[in-house]
């Protein structure tokens, strides 16, 4: 399972920093796909996304949920053992709910 704090990949203007590795940076952008996508609909259960499994050789889709009173945003493969929850991602650019954006 992956647990990620969606600040932990972004510079301090709020994006994702173009100098960063190659595999966080894609590990990153899967993220903010994420957080857009689960942001525009606040699903309270697990609800499909159009967004691909990155894991290797999987070709199945994400769905993603917004948990309880913490917010944090779970998704998971429909079709592998792949998850995480991404905390932290409020205000963030890819937060569709909130006015304020870091």
């Amino acid at each position: 399972m992956y647990i990620s704090n969606m600040t932990h990949f972004l510079d301090e203007t709020g994006n994702l920093p173009k100098e960063m590795p190659r595999q966080a940076r894609e590990l990153a952008s899967f993220m903010a796909l994420v957080v857009d996508s689960t942001t525009r609909k606040s699903p309270k259960t697990l609800a499909s996304t159009d967004i691909r499994c990155f894991k290797k050789d999987c070709q199945g889709l994400i769905k993603s949920e917004i948990l309880g009173k913490k917010d944090d945003i779970h998704w998971v493969c429909n079709e592998c053992d792949n998850e995480g929850v991404i905390s932290v991602w409020q205000g963030t650019r890819w937060d569709n709910n909130s006015g304020k954006k870091l």
